[in-house]
């Protein structure tokens, strides 16, 4: 994304600010990042930063519950907020002229959140409704039990929701202390794309935010997932008769150099993504896996998934298997994959065709007005505004060979997850229990030898 007309400061309470001013649709976008997720809770308080997240839409003394969504609407507005593993955000899209409700609001909401005992326990039920409602879901249980797998310490093993009993636990106490922890002016990167006078914006900002104290240094994350030696198994059994799929890799961080060729070798197998919230996603049938899998008639769908994050996170491959297909036909073909381009390579027509798929994905992810706030504010948390307005050039600096390596060296057993979740009817248990264990004892080793 090309950085011109960016205009950067800090306040003196330490809330870094964007600016990116232009004229192409008379609208403006305000994003606030917070620089805390599940990256940053310790164990028997996960989920709290979602929770937190949720609160901050409960109101303040200013802006009673329901009056901030009703002035946005009257504005003829947008907004929400997120939580991720690296970040809490929240957004407003407004007509230009009415911007600066958006700063109102947010820089309210920074420090005046009320955090009332009634709706905090109001919203533990509403979380824990929300969680359950995710289970569900058979492939979201694999899921959760895959990534809880392939991390042994590091806290992206949590679910971003958090872990039932640590709901049922969190006080209102601990939720309040981690609010003022964590939305601080210190901890934040304000965003601001659309029309607007660049003089006009940084003088509204100071008025808003410029007063807001700074809070102590949030506690560091220090804690670093030690390298996989061994290979990890999930297996899931359920009444859903519908099987399904995952396969966890470690895979590189943002800034790690090995990013963007992970991007591209994403692409070669599972199809080109635009990365962002909004948009972008794999739309092309020409990628390895579908036609290994879904054209083969192996599973219904396939999908890859990998993305950037501040510590070394995870490249998934998820499929729903098609009917009266084993999970160990779905592995192999996988496996078979994975070793053609440990073991040949990519052409370099295959490379064109990814980098330039991944690059139409990521501008379609990245825009419109909101799109580009996004992008501004995640990457400065993430990575950095440098990284950033490299991502088509070192995109377009991947080599055949860079992707080789990549396979070579992240795609290895004793670097992967695997779920299974199997469907298990009562009067059937023993026979699948046992095919189950053979296909573990099968699978892998061939794939290893294969491509040692």
């Amino acid at each position: 994304m090309p950085l011109d007309n960016l205009i950067q400061t800090t306040l003196d309470n330490g809330l870094q600010v964007i600016l990116r001013p232009s004229q192409r649709a008379p609208v403006a976008s305000f994003w606030i990042f917070y620089r805390v997720g599940s990256r940053n809770e310790t164990p028997g308080h996960t989920g709290i930063s979602h929770w937190v997240e949720h609160m901050l839409f409960k109101g303040t003394e200013r802006y009673p519950r329901g009056e901030f969504d009703k002035a946005v609407a009257r504005a003829g507005g947008v907004f929400n907020g997120m939580t991720g593993p690296d970040w809490t955000v929240y957004f407003e899209t407004l007509p230009a002229e009415r911007i600066e409700l958006a700063l109102q609001v947010e820089s309210d909401r920074m420090a005046h959140a009320s955090f009332a005992p009634e709706e905090t326990e109001s919203e533990r039920t509403v979380i824990l409704s929300e969680r359950e409602g995710s289970e569900n879901s058979y492939f979201y249980r694999l899921h959760e039990e895959v990534q809880a797998a392939a991390y042994h310490v590091h806290s992206y093993r949590n679910p971003i929701i958090g872990w039932p009993a640590d709901l049922l636990a969190l006080t209102r106490e601990e939720l309040y202390a981690h609010y003022r922890t964590y939305y601080t002016a210190n901890n934040a990167v304000a965003v601001v794309t659309g029309d607007f006078a660049p003089d006009v914006m940084l003088t509204q900002i100071a008025r808003y935010f410029g007063d807001l104290p700074s809070g102590p240094p949030p506690p560091p994350v220090r804690i670093q997932e030690p390298p996989m030696h061994a290979e990890r198994r999930v297996v899931l059994r359920g009444d859903d008769p519908t099987a399904y799929y995952l396969h966890a890799f470690q895979a590189p961080p943002a800034l790690h150099p090995d990013f963007f060729p992970f991007v591209v070798l994403d692409s070669v197998l599972g199809g080109a993504k635009g990365m962002g919230l909004f948009g972008g996603g794999a739309n092309n049938r020409s990628n390895r896996l579908y036609r290994a899998l879904v054209e083969r008639e192996l599973t219904v769908d396939v999908n890859s998934s990998f993305g950037p994050t501040i510590d070394p996170g995870l490249f998934t491959i998820s499929a729903t298997l098609a009917p009266d297909i084993e999970h160990r036909q779905v592995e192999a073909a996988i496996w078979q994959e994975i070793a053609t381009v440990q073991r040949e390579g990519v052409a370099p027509a295959e490379l064109a065709r990814a980098i330039k798929q991944t690059r139409a994905q990521f501008a379609y992810s990245s825009e419109s007005v909101t799109y580009e706030a996004f992008w501004l504010g995640f990457s400065q948390v993430v990575a950095s505004l440098d990284w950033l307005a490299t991502w088509d050039e070192q995109l377009q600096a991947v080599t055949p060979a860079d992707v080789q390596r990549m396979a070579q060296t992240y795609l290895t057993p004793d670097r992967q997850t695997v779920g299974y979740y199997v469907p298990t009817l009562a009067d059937d248990a023993s026979p699948v229990v046992r095919d189950l264990s053979r296909d573990l004892s099968t699978v892998a080793t061939p794939a290893h030898k294969e491509i040692a």
